[in-house]
């Protein structure tokens, strides 16, 4: 899904009421919106590459609409159903799909995406919305 589909979906899904009948979803203030990306560097065994990422990755995090944010790396489990491959995922929490659309428009995101996609030769994003707990 492109970047402009994404955001379209989002948009809708809330317009639609994404959530209703769900358990504690009785408003946007009860929701939480996680945004999840996978990176897959171009040069996955370059160390600069890596910290340069992790440079975009840090000021990407200062956006204000982020509450949570959480920056790692692949863990040492080993279960087959474990993607390992990437490089960093970033996970962040937003308390809306407004505060997430918002730091998708944000300038401190547009600078990530001009400053350092040059580095990966893939992202996948995850971005799912519910309840609260």
């Amino acid at each position: 899904m492109n970047e402009q589909s994404r955001r379209s979906f989002v948009k809708n899904s809330v317009a639609a009421g994404l959530g209703a009948g769900l358990p504690n979803v009785t408003s946007a203030a009860s929701e939480l919106f996680v945004h999840h990306v996978l990176f897959y560097l171009k040069n996955a065994g370059s160390e600069a590459d890596k910290a340069k990422l992790l440079e975009g990755l840090n000021k990407l995090a200062k956006c204000p609409t982020i509450k949570m944010v959480h920056i790692g790396t692949p863990a040492a489990t080993n279960r087959s159903v474990i993607e390992r491959n990437y490089t960093y995922s970033w996970l962040c929490f937003f308390d809306s799909a407004a505060d997430e659309e918002s730091y998708q428009k944000h300038p401190i995101h547009d600078d990530f995406r001009n400053n350092y996609s040059q580095l990966w030769e893939k992202v996948v994003i995850y971005d799912s919305i519910g309840p609260k707990r």
